[in-house]
């Protein structure tokens, strides 16, 4: 079986693809072919050394994906052989095949292909908590919304307008401003640092906004701070790319809330994982929502497409794929 996998913490050069023995599903386990991997922020990170820990070398990059069943274990009463299935946290999915613990998986439907599913997971999951667990979008509720042209961003602005609300959207030049709007942003800011608040209030009549979605790392915290109105929602995730300094929560203003939202808080069961991934395919075969896949890459060009996104010249979603 081939795989991609890092030899050491470091930049793209660590990734290789390899041959490896084929892994065999265990009690509650799954062995599925994989179509399609998403790939993440998350990937680079881990593939850097800033998040993940007790990691063996070789390591399999990657969580994310859709395909098919090949095989199952004992114990496992859901899935049977043949089935497509996706999943949002599965280690190992940038391979030819991954074992996965069967309560981490999905059934997907047969109006949504391999590679929608694979891009829908972790971004539509996250998105999902963000606008209806951790900030639930109240109708007329006006959303800041970081990175407006990713694929996480995109949902996100979409299930925002589903929910009633406004989306200003900020991107980091003008080649974005388009998937902005097309995700449905209502106002796209752009801005490749920190200087932006002073549209945000210029859009809002001074108010600013009811909640600020960021993942930018340290340089846009402050920005954000000052683009909330009073009693206003600070919705901060991504850490790979850095945390903010120390907070002084005396010195916060305007009785703004700030909290760190992590996906998982809002799947911590495998009845929460389907039901939430229920809703999002269903708004996808209805057309409530659409899904971007910004560029798919063969699985052997891992390290092309992790150097596409650290460079921050992608939009929607990116993919890989072992069979092109």
């Amino acid at each position: 079986m081939k795989a991609v996998v890092m030899t050491r913490p470091g930049g793209t050069e660590v990734l290789e693809m390899i041959d490896l023995p084929e892994p065999v599903a265990g009690a509650g386990q799954v062995l599925v072919e994989v179509a399609a991997a998403g790939v993440n922020f998350s990937d680079i990170g881990v593939r850097r050394g800033t998040i993940g820990h007790a990691i063996e070398y070789p390591y399999i990059l990657g969580v994310e994906g859709a395909g098919r069943i090949v095989a199952i274990g004992t114990d496992v009463h859901d899935f049977v052989p043949g089935q497509r299935v996706a999943w949002a946290y599965g280690p190992g999915s940038y391979a030819e095949r991954v074992v996965i613990a069967a309560d981490a998986l999905v059934a997907v439907p047969d109006q949504i292909n391999d590679q929608q599913a694979a891009a829908l997971m972790m971004q539509g999951l996250t998105a999902s908590h963000f606008a209806t667990d951790f900030y639930p979008t109240q109708p007329g509720d006006i959303a800041l919304v970081h990175a407006a042209a990713g694929g996480l961003g995109q949902l996100l602005t979409q299930i925002i307008k589903l929910r009633g609300g406004t989306v200003i959207g900020r991107v980091s030049n003008a080649s974005k401003i388009d998937s902005a709007r097309a995700a449905g942003a209502d106002h796209v800011i752009v801005d490749d640092g920190g200087n932006f608040s002073d549209e945000v209030m210029r859009l809002t009549a001074g108010e600013g906004v009811h909640v600020v979605y960021d993942g930018s790392g340290p340089e846009t915290f402050a920005g954000s701070v000052a683009a909330l109105r009073r009693s206003g929602t600070f919705c901060w995730y991504g850490p790979v790319l850095g945390g903010p300094e120390p907070v002084d929560l005396v010195g916060l203003p305007k009785s703004i809330k700030v909290g760190f939202a992590v996906f998982f808080d809002h799947i911590h069961t495998p009845a929460l994982l389907r039901s939430h991934t229920a809703q999002l395919f269903d708004w996808l075969m209805k057309g409530a929502i659409k899904v971007d896949i910004g560029s798919v890459h063969a699985i052997a060009d891992a390290a092309a497409a992790h150097t596409a996104m650290e460079n921050r010249s992608t939009t929607g979603k990116l993919l890989l794929v072992p069979r092109m």
